[in-house]
């Protein structure tokens, strides 16, 4: 090999370690930085008619395995909905109370119906009958704060939407961005690993608040398809979502004569084909799972204040001094938030011997409950005939003898009359309202565990792009002390060849 040879050989070992020296540093700076991953600075031998004449660095690239960054940013978008799930029904969880403290919708319930036992056993005594007015209001109180906790919560599921929309955008256009700067260096350079790992970054963080696959191009362009079929588009100026803010009532729907707005995109709405991450689970609960809760409750209630009133006590009302009609459809009806407005009968709080009495005459139905007519003034002390109807008819199965109530529905329900709940509901007050504080809790309960797993998969899966794509420090150091010897050694080869070369021309001279 010439003197010549050997220098250019030497230099091109010196270039290749002070990349590949350049690469690690990096990545050891690097190390905690989110999605960065290990670059690799490979070597190409060059010949020259058959003789090697050095290396020839290549571009950083980066060992990235791209199905394990697809799981993985589906199984980001799966936990982040389990989060919200997990936060937003664990507020009406919350206001169920529990029944380990005697607190819960059917522990209540059980409490009014004892009430009105002891109140049998002396009908006249004010004490017991006050403490049945307090029972009465218990019961309502809770189904009160029942209602406002879905109502919170599904007003916040509406605030979320809005937010992740706007998260959204933001995060195409970000991606949009790196993709043209990808394209560029791709198009110079032949490689941008640095700006992918950036865009991976950014992906990842779509995928949270909507779960997308990214099918990457050769040339570092991309499309991103939802997991619906949906093709996003990458914009860098203009937003490609669009939603609006609202005030939630428990008359509230999205969909035909709704009045919650869509969410739309290229001027469609696509509310309903969202899957994956915040924003369709935000949309999950707030068109179905919250509704249907609140549907409900508003049912416990009406159903309640009409057993009650059926049999001769209107114990419970609205702020106007109605019972709902529980023969009608629930949509469209006044049992539609009920349960935020059901009180005590101002009448019976203010006059308590009406537990005893009674509020008003009933005339009989073949298929209802028997007559009645209320204790005089001036009557009984001692009267019986309305207790006995309470607690065999409003807290019992049937009506009267061999007619059944009418069956609580478990259809039709929400303010669109569109969802059902996943349970068949029991014949008694204290059956449906147990069940329902049990229902609502577990799913509660479901999603917390679901979240837990949920995120569990993403830290395996993380451990494992980790292990593969990330960056190991040791290993770098290890590298490096590896590369500081080559680079000593091309150096000496270079020293060596600059002094023979000295002596050389000396010796002309």
């Amino acid at each position: 090999m010439s003197l010549e040879a050997a220098l250019i050989t030497a230099r091109s070992g010196l270039l290749y370690t002070q990349r590949a020296l350049a690469a690690a540093a990096n990545d050891v700076a690097n190390a905690d930085t989110a999605g960065h991953t290990k670059k690799t600075v490979a070597a190409r031998a060059v010949q020259v008619d058959g003789q090697g004449i050095g290396v020839r660095s290549l571009a950083p690239t980066r060992d990235v395995d791209e199905a394990l960054v697809t799981e993985l940013d589906s199984r980001r978008a799966a936990a982040a909905g389990a989060e919200v799930r997990a936060r937003l029904l664990e507020i009406i969880a919350a206001a169920h109370g529990g029944t380990e403290t005697g607190d819960g919708l059917g522990d209540l319930t059980a409490a009014l119906r004892t009430g009105f036992e002891d109140l049998r056993a002396n009908p006249s005594e004010a004490g017991r009958q006050s403490a049945v007015v307090l029972e009465a209001s218990a019961l309502a109180t809770r189904l009160n704060g029942i209602s406002a906790a879905i109502g919170d919560a599904r007003q916040q599921a509406q605030d979320g939407i809005v937010t992740e929309v706007a998260r959204i955008n933001d995060a195409l256009r970000t991606i949009a961005t790196l993709t043209r700067q990808i394209r560029d260096q791709v198009a110079l350079t032949g490689n941008a690993a640095a700006l992918e790992d950036q865009r991976d970054q950014a992906i990842a963080t779509l995928s949270e608040s909507l779960e997308v696959k990214a099918l990457k191009r050769e040339d570092g362009g991309l499309v991103l398809v939802a997991r619906n079929g949906l093709v996003l588009p990458l914009d860098e100026k203009a937003d490609a979502f669009s939603t609006a803010d609202a005030i939630l009532g428990p008359t509230a729907y999205h969909g035909a004569g709704g009045t919650i707005p869509g969410i739309m995109l290229g001027g469609h709405d696509v509310t309903a084909a969202l899957a994956g991450g915040r924003l369709a689970e935000f949309v999950a609960l707030r068109d179905q799972t919250l509704p249907r809760y609140q549907a409900e409750a508003d049912l416990a209630a009406a159903h309640l204040a009409a057993r009650f009133d059926a049999v001769g006590l209107t114990l419970f009302t609205d702020a106007t001094g109605t019972v709902p009609d529980t023969t009608q459809p629930y949509a469209g009806s006044a049992m539609v938030g009920f349960a935020g407005t059901i009180r005590v009968n101002a009448a019976v709080a203010g006059t308590p011997a009406l537990l005893r009495d009674g509020t008003h005459v009933v005339a009989g139905s073949p298929t209802g409950p028997t007559a009645f007519t209320p204790n005089p003034a001036g009557g009984p002390a001692s009267f019986t005939t309305l207790l006995d109807r309470v607690l065999d008819r409003t807290f019992g199965a049937e009506a009267q003898a061999g007619v059944a109530w009418g069956a609580i529905p478990t259809g039709g329900l929400g303010p669109d009359g569109t969802l059902s709940s996943p349970f068949g509901a029991p014949a008694t007050l204290e059956g449906y309202t147990g069940l329902l504080t049990a229902s609502q809790t577990a799913d509660a309960a479901t999603a917390r565990s679901a979240a837990a797993s949920a995120n569990g998969i993403v830290d395996g899966l993380a451990a494992r792009f980790q292990q593969r794509s990330g960056v190991n420090v040791d290993a770098e150091m290890s590298a490096m002390v590896t590369l500081q010897n080559a680079y000593a050694a091309n150096a000496r080869v270079m020293s060596t060849v600059q002094a023979m070369w000295d002596s050389l021309l000396g010796a002309v001279r």
